[in-house]
């Protein structure tokens, strides 16, 4: 007897613009996020099934393990989970964790405020902000609330509330936000400096 029955389909990986519903959202967070989190530039191809290409262009790329302001093991463009001092990582290595982070971080932001898939300005911002502060502490945000109510450009302005760090004011974070909030209110436009 002949088995007739068709194989289960192959799983699909899941990439950041399946999670997020937009293609050009997770364009602008692989180029920004770099930029935001070590004045580093890449160039960004987006490839078919939405896998994606990121190129190092100009910058500085921290390979090797370091402390961050508040004295947190980091690495690469900003990945904090499972970096210990002393480890040293490739570009490969460094992108591959940049996009697990990325998808990681958005499934926590979509899951909370499922109003953002699809928005190709709003949920790129959103998942900036749960890059740096954690999805807890976005889902608990002001910014969420707001983009929970579709009150969009409130939850961007509410984005530049988080500028702190060690409980003080740092002015790199004060950057970050207004650009976070520029994305959000106008979209992301590719260009040298994000």
């Amino acid at each position: 007897m002949t088995d007739t029955r068709t194989p289960a389909p192959a799983r699909k990986r899941r990439t950041l613009a399946s999670v997020i519903g937009t293609a050009l959202g997770a364009a602008a967070l692989f180029t920004v996020t770099p930029f935001f989190e070590s004045g580093r530039t890449v160039d960004v191809t987006m490839l078919p099934e939405g896998d994606v290409d990121i190129r190092h262009v100009a910058g500085r790329q921290y390979l090797d393990a370091y402390l961050d302001i508040v004295r947190v093991p980091t690495a690469c463009d900003g990945i904090t989970k499972g970096i210990r001092l002393g480890q040293r990582y490739t570009e490969a290595q460094c992108t591959a964790m940049l996009e697990r982070e990325l998808i990681a971080h958005a499934e926590e932001v979509i899951a909370c405020v499922p109003q953002l898939y699809g928005r190709e300005r709003e949920a790129p911002a959103a998942v900036s902000l749960a890059y740096n502060i954690g999805g807890p502490r976005f889902c608990a945000s002001t910014a969420a609330k707001h983009f929970r109510a579709k009150r969009w450009t409130e939850g961007c302005n509410a984005l530049t509330m988080w500028i702190k760090a060690g409980g003080r004011v740092v002015q790199g974070l004060v950057n970050r936000r207004e650009r976070e909030r520029a994305i959000c209110l106008r979209g992301f436009t590719p260009r040298k400096d994000p």
